[in-house]
């Protein structure tokens, strides 16, 4: 009986040091949980697509035929082999990977578009190391049928301009199906595809290949669209495309002078607003801006490059939204816009902004 009852003394000090580690074990994973995996879900399930104006009056079926979910985000910078550490590239990718996911499986777009510097390093890789970036990539960023992802060139894809070199362009068109000119139409709303690295204006090869392919697009869009400078004579021959004013999509920024008019919750530090943008390295030249206005008339721009958001007014009446850096390693608060787009649009727009780990930005368009 003695002997009993010293064991269960013994045994007593055992028993509470292994219950303490258990219930350490569960609420360390617990937490961990919560903080790398259900957060995504609780900011993103903030995240409503607007009504559209009128949308009261039309059917579920006619809504879903004629208004298009996008999902827009800008620099990724997945990072490559020389200048990213093992340890960053783990937290940043999982990081941007789950926002991703979660995004797509609760908001559940039609289309998805990347607005450039999908990779820290395309322009200095090799073959393999742009092979393992374009791996990491696609795993990232999977997306299921119902959804089309749209990737375009940015210049830490290709370099700079005095970097960039067929090889890469090339080497990025095959990866992504990315080619500047290119139009895609969806839902009677056109996209048009710009590589804005190559519009630097001093006839270098791919300047050339990729201004050529914009003029004619413009050409074939203003002729849809009946502008009173294309004579029925000009166009008779030409390919009629839905009567619909583009909405550009690129990596590069039109010229604007700095930040300083830029604000929201996305914007540049008040300390950065005032540094004035250099021509095409911050922002495109005061020529290349002017030719993409006057050749598409362009009724929205989407761009990237600065990873702060700003919203500019072209001409009086163009907007332009520069959407903020998808990486943490960029800003610490990440985020993506939600427009619902529509054939015919009056740009009206509002921001919807929710504080955590993800932010989303909603952008509406009324008929």
């Amino acid at each position: 009986m003695l002997s009993s009852s010293s064991t269960t003394v013994n045994n007593l000090p055992l028993k509470k040091r292994l219950c303490f580690l258990l219930k350490l074990v569960c609420f360390v994973s617990s937490v961990l949980i919560f903080c790398e995996f259900l957060i995504y879900y609780v900011v993103i399930f903030q995240c409503r697509w607007p009504e559209v104006k009128g949308g009261a009056r039309m059917s579920k079926e006619e809504a879903s035929a004629s208004v298009l979910k996008a999902i827009i985000l800008a620099d990724t910078h997945l990072l490559g082999e020389i200048k990213g550490h093992w340890l960053d590239k783990l937290r940043r990718e999982w990081q941007m990977e789950r926002s991703f996911q979660t995004a797509l499986w609760l908001l559940q777009p039609d289309i998805v578009f990347i607005l450039g510097d999908v990779f820290d390093e395309g322009k200095w890789s090799l073959p393999q190391a742009w092979a393992d970036d374009v791996r990491r990539f696609r795993k990232m960023f999977k997306y299921p049928v119902s959804t089309e992802l749209v990737v375009i060139v940015g210049n830490h894809d290709i370099g700079f301009h005095y970097e960039m070199t067929t090889y890469k362009v090339n080497r990025f068109e095959k990866v992504f199906n990315f080619t500047s000119g290119k139009l895609i139409t969806r839902k009677g709303i056109n996209f048009v595809l710009v590589n804005s690295v190559a519009m630097e204006g001093d006839g270098c090869a791919v300047c050339r290949t990729s201004e050529a392919k914009l003029v004619a697009l413009s050409h074939k869009l203003n002729c849809s669209q009946q502008k009173p400078n294309h004579s029925n004579e000009r166009c008779s021959d030409v390919e009629k495309l839905p009567a619909s004013e583009p909405i550009l999509l690129q990596h590069y920024p039109l010229y604007r002078k700095s930040d300083a008019e830029c604000s929201g919750e996305d914007s540049a530090p008040p300390g950065q607003k005032n540094i004035l943008f250099k021509e095409k390295y911050d922002v495109l030249s005061q020529e290349a801006s002017q030719k993409l206005l006057w050749w598409f008339h362009p009724r929205l721009i989407l761009s990237g490059h600065t990873h702060s958001a700003c919203e500019v007014l072209h001409a009086g009446k163009i907007p332009e939204i520069s959407v903020p850096s998808f990486s943490w390693r960029n800003r610490n608060n990440p985020s993506f816009i939600m427009p619902l787009l529509v054939q015919r649009l009056k740009s009206s727009i509002e921001w919807c902004f929710t504080h955590s780990q993800s932010v989303c930005a909603i952008v509406k368009f009324y008929e």
